[in-house]
Parts: C-alpha cells; structure tokens; sequence
C-alpha cells in the first residue's frame, strides 16, 4: 500500500500542479487544471447569498491514504472502512445497492459492481479512472455542461478536482438497483472537490444515491463539487441526495443537468447539515416533452444558512418543470428558497410550477423566498406558490389532549411537513433521513 500523501495548507500553481502529478493526468488535463487555477484568482466571490467568509489558505487541497481502489472491503484500511460501516453502506451494499463508490478526503477507496450490472455493459468507476479508462467519452462530455469559468467555485472546482462519480448507462437499458457513492471529509480543515459525469443514452434509466458526511471540527472546512448530467432522449435519471455535512463545513455545490426529448431529470434533494450550503441543481429542458423535477427539504438549526432551490430552463416546446421545496428553521436557522425558472419565447406551450413551503419552529427562525420567474411566450403557464408557517399552539394543545406529549407532537407535524420528500426516497433511506431529523429534535 502506497504512504499517505498530505499536501500543506493553501493553494497556488504549484499545488495545482502537484495534483495534476500526484494522478499522472494528461497534458490536457494539467493545461485545464492551470487555466482554471487562473481563473479562480482572477474571480470574486458571488454577489448573491449568505456571506462567505472563507479563508483559502488555511485549506488542505489534497490528502490520500493509498493509491488504491479496492473492491473488497477486507482490503481497506480498517479505521476507515469501519467508518463507513458505522455510517451503514455496507449494510445498504449487501441489501439493496447496484454499486457503490465510496470516498475518503480526496480519493475514491472503495469501488464494487454487482456482475449483472457490469453484464449491461454500464461503467460505472470514480472520475479519475474514468479520465484514464475511458478517455473519448470523458472528454466529450467534461466540462461541457458546467463551465470552470462560471463562478468562483466552479473555477476552484476545476482546478484541484479530485475523485467523484463517472456512470454511462448504454442506450435501451435500465437498472433494477440504485448505484451509490459516498463521500467522507475526515480531516480538519480539509477540502473536498469532487467531479461527477453521468450520461444516460437513449431509452435507458438510472436512479443514482448520494450521500456525505464529515466530523466536527472548531474550524471550517469546504466542499466545492461539480456534477454534471446528461439525460438523452426518452431517458430518465434520478439523483437522490441525503446530505449531512457537519456544521463547520462550507457547502457550495454546482448541479446541473440537460434533458433531451421526452427525457425526465428528477433531483431529490435532502440538505440536513452543512454550516452554509448553496446548491441549486438545475435542468436545462433542451428537448420536446421534457421534464424536470426538484423535490428538496432544507434543515436549519443553530448557526446554519440553507440558502437552497433549484433552477429550470425551458429551450423547447411542451417542456414541464416542477419544484417542491420544503424548508424548516429553528435556533436561528435561516432556511432559504432561491429559484429560477425561465421559459423561453421558443419553449411554447410548456408548463412550471413551484411550491415553496417553510414551517419555523420558535420566534428567532428565519426564512426567505427569493424566486426569478421569467415567461416569455404568451402560450406557456407559470404557477409558483409560497406558504410560511408555525407550529401552532392550538395544534400542539389538540394532540396533547389525545395522550401525545409535546415532543412527539411536535415530531409528528414535522414528520407530516415533509412527507412529499420522503415519498420520493426508497424505505431504507427514508428511515435513515426520519432518523437524522429525530436526532435534531
């Protein structure tokens, strides 16, 4: 087994290099990595959202504990497979799961497939080894669909990105099983920046889980990923999140998916932890027919900003998007909605509808609903819908009169509230997200 590599706090051309090194990429890849470490010095924060006080130079860009991919978790470091263990993917593997990446500070560790799904001729891998297996098809589709020059953080992103998730599910094939990864900060002050690339060919559907987790620490740590999705014709994709960042970590993740005639993109998005998240997974609707879906819920607690939404682009006619974003806040907690959708004057007679629903648990919750809804053709139809509310006295009152103490009351009505997220997640994960949100309260 390869020593552990540790690269010092902060990041300049050098490190980027080193990274670049460290992987044995190809020149194009290093030639990117340069550009978008450029790029990234030249760009300002964004003008929009929570502040981001971040400090650069006091991140770890890059730590690995092997040079290995293994398939068998006896071959694992033994603290660290018993971490994911603790966090129940081995279980979840055995039981219920196509496949599983999981990764551990900047690389993949763990990779296994079931054969039936390997037999439909999917690849499924960690991104690096996609950049070396696969080289036509990953550059193809890298960084066409989320450009590094976007933002701050997608040029960061594209400068020290490092493991993620590579799926390309053939044309006319669907999988009975979700593929999972999951990621894994574990150290202080460490950075993750993983990239992930899915193409689902014509005909063929995928349901794809991701998870993440990291310790608590005293100081901040960040997670700046990329995924970038490409859903053809009469396709499907759905990419289930349950994210439960500890609250000292940076979240600031680029989504986004584009969906071909009669395709359909589902996110469903669960953002329980993190200190500020912003994520907004988006579907560029670019095909007759297409549709687009975000199903998301946002936990807010003390100290925590979920500035969170999704954005929908109708380019073609008879397109359909909708969005459901459920938010709760307590402690503090601001629970955010941000969200654009926009119709284009060629996407006619197409269809969006949002609903944005926000329940507060005590006086100091806070939450916004801050949406950009542009129509411009006179055929197409636009729905968006806002509810902010309490957890009433009268309500609690009423159920304690029935033999419910007041923390299984207030549990019940929670649980209720987000009943339309949890529908949407098979029962093993949504027992897991009932258990997180338990432990919250």
């Amino acid at each position: 087994m390869a020593e552990e590599v540790e690269l010092g706090k902060g990041l300049n051309i050098e490190v980027v290099k080193t990274i670049s090194k460290l992987k044995n990429e190809p020149k194009w890849m290093t030639d990117f990595r340069i550009e978008s470490y450029k790029t990234f010095e030249k760009m300002d924060m964004p003008n929009f959202g929570p502040k981001l006080d971040i400090d650069f130079n006091n991140i770890h860009y890059y730590k690995r504990i092997n040079d290995k991919v293994f398939n068998n978790w006896e071959s694992v470091r033994c603290d660290v497979k018993n971490t994911f263990d603790e966090i129940g993917i081995i279980d979840a593997e055995k039981k219920y799961l196509g496949g599983v990446t999981t990764q551990f500070e900047s690389e993949a560790i763990y990779h296994n497939m079931l054969d039936e799904i390997k037999e439909k001729g999917i690849i499924f891998t960690d991104t690096d080894t996609a950049l070396k297996e696969y080289p036509n098809i990953f550059k193809k589709y890298f960084n066409t669909l989320v450009k590094y020059n976007e933002n701050k953080f997608t040029a960061l992103n594209g400068c020290v990105w490092s493991g993620g998730s590579f799926i390309y599910i053939p044309p006319n094939t669907k999988l009975d099983r979700p593929l999972q990864s999951y990621f894994r900060i574990n150290t202080k002050d460490m950075g993750q920046f993983e990239r992930t690339l899915i193409i689902v060919d014509d005909n063929s559907e995928l349901h794809y889980i991701e998870g993440c987790t990291a310790p608590t620490y005293t100081t901040d740590s960040l997670h700046a990923a990329v995924v970038e999705i490409f859903v053809g014709k009469n396709a499907k994709c759905r990419y289930t999140t349950i994210q439960n960042w500890a609250s000292n970590i940076y979240n600031l993740v680029t989504k986004r998916a584009i969906v071909e005639e009669n395709g359909l993109m589902e996110w469903i998005d669960g953002n329980i932890g993190a200190k500020i998240n912003m994520k907004y997974p988006a579907c560029i609707l670019n095909g007759e027919n297409a549709r687009g879906t975000c199903i998301s819920i946002a936990m807010a607690d003390e100290g925590q900003i979920q500035d969170t939404g999704a954005r929908m682009i109708h380019n073609a006619p008879n397109t359909k998007s909708n969005i459901i974003a459920k938010s709760i806040a307590r402690h503090s907690g601001n629970a955010t909605y941000r969200g654009t959708v926009r119709i284009k004057k060629e996407a006619t007679n197409s269809i969006a509808n949002i609903k944005c629903d926000t329940i507060l648990l005590d006086e100091t919750a806070k939450s916004d609903t801050i949406p950009k809804n542009i129509v411009l053709n006179d055929s197409s139809t636009l729905e968006h819908e806002a509810t902010v509310s309490k957890v009433s006295d009268d309500k609690l009152f009423y159920m304690k009169t029935k033999g419910i103490d007041e923390d299984k009351a207030r549990e019940m009505i929670i649980m209720g509230f987000i009943d339309e997220f949890r529908d949407e997640l098979p029962m093993e994960y949504a027992v897991e997200l009932n258990n997180l949100l338990k432990n919250r309260f």
